[in-house]
């Protein structure tokens, strides 16, 4: 099969899977492990998928950012952050960023190389999905954004570290602390997908500086660009049709999945084993 069919096939994966609660890293590994998918490097594929995501989310939430950015320099000039929701969330967003920031700038390297296989990250769907579960049935549901408060949002951003662990899904571990703290699961996803942005946008920025892309040529640069196209616009409608899903259903589906898939994984491996 062509490596640019192969490039929308990604593309297309890392779209559904950044936003869902199935995680993204963990469906990349898997596969470029069953498929044999190759690139000079994949690690620079990876990125430049997960950047495509980013401007999904901006596009999509180009006026919720608008609307923080100028609530965040405005609170310098009249501090309200106890009436003014948008102040609220944009101090949230950013004290919430700080512990994955850290965690990622110093050990996301070592924590990549050292999980990045099979085995981890079907433990890890495993584990991630019979929370998800349990958190889906037994939370609260009753709050929307503007009840969350500062120490819940220091909890969502300390739960977003484990998500540098392929197969755990940073939407769904962001998501399980949101319904920790009671909120609504679209609710819990909104914060979770603008949490999301200032981390993807630093972490890409950091390996595209870390690594060398003199090795790929011409026709390696056109099958990125085409998986960053198909990421982009897969993950805009993604966004769109979860959050709706979202506002009716449970995600107990979602659990289920990444049970069943987890236990697909260990299964086939021992088989080849």
């Amino acid at each position: 099969m062509s490596n640019y069919i192969f490039a929308i096939l990604a593309g297309v994966l890392q779209g559904l899977t950044e936003f869902l609660p199935i995680s993204s890293s963990g469906h990349l590994v898997l596969f470029h492990e069953f498929f044999g998918f190759r690139l000079a490097d994949d690690l620079f594929f990876d990125v430049a998928l997960h950047l495509a995501t980013l401007l999904a989310l901006l596009l999509f939430f180009y006026k919720d950012v608008i609307d923080l950015i100028s609530a965040f320099f405005q609170s310098f000039i009249k501090w309200d952050l106890k009436n003014n929701i948008d102040q609220r969330l944009s101090w949230f967003l950013l004290i919430g960023t700080i512990p994955a920031a850290i965690a990622g700038y110093f050990f996301e390297t070592q924590i990549e190389l050292m999980f990045r296989g099979s085995i981890i990250v079907a433990f890890m769907l495993i584990a991630v999905g019979l929370i998800l579960y349990l958190f889906d049935q037994l939370s609260k549901k009753i709050n929307d954004l503007d009840k969350l408060g500062f120490w819940g949002s220091i909890l969502i951003g300390i739960f977003q570290v484990i998500a540098l662990i392929p197969g755990t899904s940073r939407s769904g571990i962001t998501i399980i602390a949101g319904l920790s703290q009671k909120l609504k699961r679209d609710a819990a996803a909104r914060y979770s997908f603008l949490l999301s942005m200032p981390i993807v946008f630093g972490a890409g920025i950091k390996k595209v500086l870390d690594l060398n892309c003199q090795a790929m040529d011409l026709n390696q640069w056109l099958i990125i660009l085409i998986g960053f196209v198909a990421a982009t616009v897969t993950g805009f409608f993604t966004i769109k049709y979860f959050l709706k899903f979202l506002s009716s259903h449970s995600l107990k589906v979602f659990a289920l999945y990444r049970i069943i898939l987890g236990f697909v994984i260990l299964i086939t491996l021992y088989l080849v084993v």
